[in-house]
């Protein structure tokens, strides 16, 4: 039976000082498991629990530019809409970019007070590297809707607050950032949550939609403008997804006859089923198994494609160029389109996958979205894989945001920051 975690203040009080000031050797048992992970990183990253690091605040004019282009600037009628009646002198609503940083605060009287007098400002960056445990900072951490109830912050200033947060994703699957309820109890109430989870959702749906008007009108107003995945073509939907849950001509299908299909576009001179097997499985995988996954791959395949998906048997190859999301992030990589070539990049390659084939490509593809991310001089495409789970101990990645960033903002600050905590680890 799954233990429930200790939310009483007492209880998390008593927890948290004793890991605090065992400095982690005393492990913070029946607290909840998200918070007590979030405190053992605030520990690794030198937090001060008396003394957080100073959070880098944006001038005013740089700040209004920055956000006047920012992805959720549109969707922030919406946010004051289902939102706006919940705050006032109980509590504020933040929105924050997907590095941390705080566009928008509303709110007012003394919870207002409150979060201004902790540095939870407009324009502050509020991660966990800087101010430890908080529902913004650690739900962009965790990618993951987070409750952080008073004494479970690991800055003893803030514990007198509780907050609720959720990222907030856009069309292509990446966070652009994250929605915040922050004061008193209510903020960190079941209401709360529900609350917060129900406006993202309505959230990233206005995203979505607005994303498919763009894509609509650019069709109509050029239909043969897009740049194609292998040279002449043009990008369209892929017929196979294999950056997320792995599809087929838009069914779902297993991760094996995903891993199949990779191979196999891979290797467009064919596969025999000595070859398959080899690369398919780190031990020993039977050619009688291969047969029969190749064998329920083409019944699955007649479903959902015109005509034949495999030509022979000895190789095993592809009767058709299948368009995949790889060759998406692939050309867009060529054009030196960095941005785009991350936002058509969820996630790694075939994630769950140990097929050893599979492993060797996908370490192949991150080392080239990486590389490009070094190479590139956009600032914003850097941050933006500095934000994922790859460029958070990219070293590389968070020199280059600082030599791009401009001097004295709050993206070379975090910057900065980042790499310090990098070094102390390495050291």
């Amino acid at each position: 039976m799954t233990q429930v975690p200790h939310r009483d203040a007492q209880w998390v009080r008593a927890a948290y000082e004793s890991f605090v000031g065992s400095a982690g050797s005393q492990e913070p048992d029946g607290i909840d498991p998200v918070v007590a992970a979030s405190w053992r990183r605030s520990l690794r990253n030198g937090v001060d629990p008396d003394r957080p690091s100073a959070v880098a605040v944006a001038a005013s004019d740089d700040l209004d530019d920055y956000r006047s282009d920012h992805p959720l600037a549109v969707a922030m009628p919406l946010v004051r809409d289902l939102v706006g009646g919940a705050t006032g002198d109980d509590l504020v609503v933040a929105v924050s970019d997907d590095v941390g940083r705080l566009l928008w605060i509303e709110g007012r009287g003394p919870v207002r007070a409150a979060v201004d007098g902790v540095g939870f400002v407009e324009g502050a960056v509020w991660r966990e590297e800087s101010v430890g445990t908080n529902a913004p900072g650690t739900a962009l951490a965790t990618r993951r809707p987070v409750q952080v109830l008073g004494a479970e912050h690991f800055a003893r200033p803030v514990q007198r607050l509780s907050c609720t947060a959720a990222p907030v994703h856009d069309a292509a699957g990446g966070i652009v950032g994250v929605l915040d309820l922050t004061g008193g109890s209510a903020a960190g109430s079941h209401v709360a949550l529900a609350l917060v989870r129900a406006t993202v959702a309505m959230v990233e749906r206005e995203l979505a939609a607005r994303a498919a008007d763009r894509v609509h009108r650019a069709d109509a107003e050029d239909p043969g403008s897009g740049l194609g995945m292998r040279a002449g073509a043009v990008e369209r939907a892929p017929d196979v997804r294999l950056l997320g849950t792995p599809s087929l001509g838009g069914r779902r299908i297993s991760l094996r006859h995903a891993e199949i299909l990779l191979l196999l576009a891979e290797h467009p001179r064919g596969l025999g089923a000595e070859e398959l097997a080899v690369l398919l499985h780190p031990g020993d995988l039977s050619l009688v198994a291969v047969r029969a996954e190749i064998s329920r791959l083409r019944r699955a395949a007649e479903a959902v494609l015109d005509g034949p998906l495999l030509a022979g048997s000895r190789p095993y190859r592809l009767a058709r160029v299948l368009r995949s999301d790889v060759d998406t992030v692939r050309a867009r990589l060529r054009r030196g389109d960095v941005r785009g070539a991350l936002a058509a990049y969820p996630e790694p390659l075939l994630r769950r996958s140990v097929a050893p084939g599979v492993e060797r490509l996908r370490e192949e593809l991150e080392a080239e979205v990486r590389e490009a991310v070094h190479a590139c001089a956009d600032a914003s495409a850097v941050e933006q894989w500095t934000a994922r789970e790859e460029g958070a101990d990219d070293h590389a990645a968070w020199a280059r945001l600082a030599e791009l960033a401009p001097q004295g903002g709050p993206q070379a600050a975090r910057a900065w920051a980042h790499l310090g905590v990098l070094d102390r680890r390495l050291s």
